[in-house]
This record gives C-alpha cells, structure tokens and sequence, in this order.
C-alpha cells in the first residue's frame, strides 16, 4: 500500500484530466463499506461522498465501525470519515453531484432523509447531513438514476415522470425545472423509459437509456443534446451501433459513458451478453463527440466476451472501465477468451487512441462489478460490491493514486 505522503496536498484544477496512468497499488487508508455496493462517488473540494446500498462504513483500521444509512463521506487526503454528515437516506442512492456552499445533490430511490420528506432527489449540507431547504425539485413517478451539474444547472436522469419524463434540467439552488430544457427520451425498449447515464460538457450533453427516440427522432440508446448557451436542441449525431439486440434478457444493454477532460470525445460502455458479431454487446467503445450524420460508427471498440461492463472514466491517459469482465481485447471470445484476449479482472485500462487494453492490471474482485469511478486531481478511486483491490482489501471502495 502506498502511504499518505505519496499524494500530493493540493487537488488540481482539472478533476478529471491525467498526464499518466494511476499506479497499480491503492493507497492504504481510505474507509471500508462493510455491507451492499457503491453505486456513486463525488467530490466536494476534498470531501469524498460516496452513495449505495448499505449499513456500516469502518475507518482504513477496521478498529472503529460506523452506521451509514446509503450514504457517508470522508477525506480525500486522509481517509477520515465525517463524523457529523449522517443523513439517514432511506432507500438506496444511486447518483451524486457535487454542489455550492458545502453541499452535494443526492439521487437514488428514497422518500426520505432522516425523517425530512425528499423523493428521489435532495440537496444535503455537508456539515451536518440536513436538506438545503431552499432546494425543492419536485421529482415524483420514479427515481433518479444519474446526476450532472454545471454552474447553475443539474441535469437529472431516471425513470420518473415529473417534472419532465425520465430527463429534466433543474436550477442547481431551488430545483425549478427548467423550462428551456424539452428533450423527451420516447419509444422505449422497456416497459417504462429510464435514462441510464449522463454526461455533460459546455457544448454537449449525452444521454443513455433504454429509449431509442429523443424528441421524435431516431436515437436508438445513445444520444447528444446540444446546451450551448443554455440551449437544447437534439443534436445531428445518431449511430446505429446499440440499434441491434443482445440477448434477449438485456432488452436494453448501454450503460455507463464519460466524455474526455477537453470534450472531443466520449466512451460508451455495455453489457447485454455474449453474443458474436459487429454488435456492441458487453464492449467499450470511444465516439467523436462533434461528428455530425446518422451513421456515426465508433472509433475504436474494445469487447470482453461476454462479461458486462458497468462503470467508465476517461481521464486522457486512459480510459478506465469496469464490471465483472474476465477478459479485455476479446472480440472473438464467448463466455472465453479468444485469440488476443488479455486477462483483466473487473477493471482494465484502455489506450484512449488505439482502443487496446493498456498494460494496468491491479485486478479486483468480480462480483456484480465496479459501479463508480472518479476520477480527479490525485487519482482514481472506484466503487463495487466487492472487497479485494490490487490484491488487497479494501471493501466496497479504493482509490489508485497517480504515481
């Protein structure tokens, strides 16, 4: 394990931007989640929230234990877990979102928080756990899956239906669904329509869901929605790349996406079975994100053969995905590895260019799979259900540091 001193004492500007790859070897004093999974990481100048389904958090010791009703903070720096925030979220969170004045956006499917009435989504002070009482989003009908913020605007994902169906823009200090913001996600592979994911630039935010229209036109899981100058206005980009089946239990397969720290591009990642062919069942593929037409083929596609991928984070030296993959480099493998299959263990890193697997591998613990990354200044930190990371315990959650 790599001791404290080996992170640097001031968190850069860029959060997501990295020069390098992240070591191989956790740092040793980050906490334990001790039950559940870690569905959402965010950070909040140099506290680390963390977001899920579970009970008791211990600190990097193992010598003293905490009840965390879904959700706890603690120090990026040195792994302290707050010892005031102790919001009891009842029902699991699934999303966060940093925010201003010590705060931070908490989604998932709850009616409460301890004891306060919040459906679905909530502004909670760090200081004490309490709802920002100004913050009065009016979400009902369904949960909130994915959270993306920029400056005055929250962007929020799921299956709800009010105040807009299943996608709304919200004004990040009361709430108010914005009523620029018009884009329906629509013909649905489910019975009921949910965006997956989110992720947002200046320019362009993308979108993925079981939908395969958005506002009438043809985006079949995966769409970008131009927000220039608080805009919102579908944009010329579709790919037929997620219009074709999986298995038939995974009627819709995309889930996790990032775009790059400057935006040109943005990595998709699914799950959806071992099924061979030009389809992109359990892959990671990368997008140029100011591509315009409606055939937008991938730049590259990385397949594992058959395990799903969850979670994905592209810092410009890598991109880092995981779920419970065997296998990176695998296109031909089927529930195997094929000719050129590499071993990666529910997390690889992958060359942002080529598109092959990089030569990373701290390996983890597969379970359901990773479920969260965050990237930022110092590193990576990632979140599961499982408790082995670079050969190491460090239950539920870990961070690889840059070397």
């Amino acid at each position: 394990m790599l001791a404290r001193a080996a992170l640097a004492a001031i968190i850069a500007t860029a959060p997501s931007a990295h020069s390098r790859v992240v070591s191989a070897d956790p740092v040793g004093y980050t906490p334990h989640v001790l039950d559940g999974i870690v569905n959402s990481i965010t950070l909040v100048g140099r506290t680390v929230v963390v977001g899920g389904s579970f009970s008791e958090v211990a600190d990097a010791s193992r010598k003293h234990t905490y009840t965390r009703a879904n959700l706890f903070a603690f120090d990026l720096l040195t792994g302290r877990i707050l010892r005031y925030f102790t919001p009891r979220v009842e029902g699991p969170v699934h999303s966060l979102a940093p925010g201003d004045g010590g705060t931070v956006y908490v989604g998932g499917d709850f009616s409460a928080i301890s004891g306060t009435r919040a459906r679905s989504l909530a502004r909670l002070s760090l200081f004490d756990g309490s709802p920002v009482r100004d913050f009065s989003p009016r979400v009902a009908g369904g949960m909130v899956t994915t959270l993306a913020r920029r400056g005055s605007q929250l962007y929020a994902g799921g299956d709800f239906t009010r105040p807009r169906l299943a996608l709304a823009r919200l004004d990040a200090t009361s709430g108010a669904a914005d009523p620029k913001f018009a884009i329906t996600p629509g013909a649905p592979l489910t019975p009921k329509v949910k965006v997956h994911a989110l992720a947002l630039t200046a320019d362009r935010l993308a979108v993925d869901g079981t939908f395969t229209t958005l506002n009438g036109l043809s985006r079949p899981q995966l769409g970008l929605v131009d927000v220039r100058g608080g805009g919102a206005k579908v944009a010329d980009w579709r790919t037929e790349g997620y219009a074709s089946k999986c298995m038939a239990e995974f009627r819709s397969y995309v889930r996790g996406l990032d775009f790059s720290p400057d935006g040109t591009y943005f990595v998709v990642v699914t799950t959806g079975g071992p099924v061979r062919g030009k389809n992109l069942c359990d892959s990671v593929a990368r997008f140029e994100t100011f591509s315009s037409g409606q055939r937008i083929k991938p730049s590259w596609i990385n397949k594992t053969g058959g395990d799903s991928l969850y979670a994905v984070a592209a810092t410009g030296a890598a991109v880092y995905v995981g779920g419970h993959q065997r296998w990176q480099n695998n296109p031909l493998g089927h529930d195997s590895a094929g000719r050129g299959a590499v071993p990666r263990e529910g997390i690889a890193a992958i060359h942002p260019r080529t598109g092959m697997a990089l030569s990373w591998n701290p390996g983890r613990e597969r379970g359901i799979g990773v479920k969260a990354f965050l990237a930022h200044g110092d590193g990576l930190l990632v979140g599961s259900d499982t408790t082995r990371l670079g050969r190491e315990y460090h239950a539920r959650i870990g961070m690889f540091p840059l070397p």
